[in-house]
């Protein structure tokens, strides 16, 4: 459902072709060792509108398929989205999570969304306008995160399969062996 004040931008979206066109949010088949099902997002198109329009361009290339979780910390969140070097099959899983898309890196949309059990959040790096294609779900609060990182969405359904997903080792939550990964991911209206 598009926000009145979006119906505009959605009209100059269809002018300039789908890769623009603005959607409420994913659906990403999640499969593994760990995870195996349907999880649906929907978009904070209103409070990150650029962060979800990345998220929806990466999606609608097809850029997100077969991306790992390749940091996964318990009781914390899961990473995935490095669509530089997070493929299952064919990436460079020593380098997961180093990586990006070939689009400009995003300036920082902080808002007053709390990171709760199931919010959407954009990774980066110390520089708070360095988001690009990462994204992490939250398996539980951590409002030591709020104001300090874009959220960008909510898990509406699935959040069982968030729960299931394969958990990394150490401090960083890097995932030993193959880790579980996002077969697909659609955009949705």
């Amino acid at each position: 459902m598009l926000k009145p004040f979006l119906a505009p931008l959605a009209a100059l979206a269809l002018i300039a072709g789908p890769a623009a066109a603005i959607a409420a949010g994913l659906e990403i088949e999640i499969a593994g060792e760990g995870a195996n099902g349907t999880v649906t997002i929907d978009l904070f198109e209103d409070v990150a509108p650029n962060h979800a329009e990345r998220l929806t361009t990466l999606a609608a290339r097809g850029a997100y398929d077969g991306v790992a979780f390749h940091r996964v910390i318990d009781g914390f969140m899961a990473q995935t989205g490095d669509v530089q070097f997070g493929k299952v099959e064919g990436g460079d899983m020593s380098r997961a999570g180093m990586g990006g898309s070939d689009l400009p890196n995003l300036e920082a949309e902080f808002s007053d969304v709390p990171f709760d059990r199931g919010v959407v959040g954009m990774a980066r790096s110390q520089d708070p306008d360095s988001a690009n294609s990462q994204f992490f779900i939250m398996f539980k609060a951590g409002h030591f995160l709020n104001g300090q990182y874009t959220a960008v969405g909510r898990v509406t359904d699935g959040m069982e399969v968030i729960d299931a997903i394969k958990r990394g080792k150490g401090q960083n939550g890097s995932v030993i062996g193959r880790p579980d990964a996002m077969s697909t991911v659609t955009v949705t209206e």
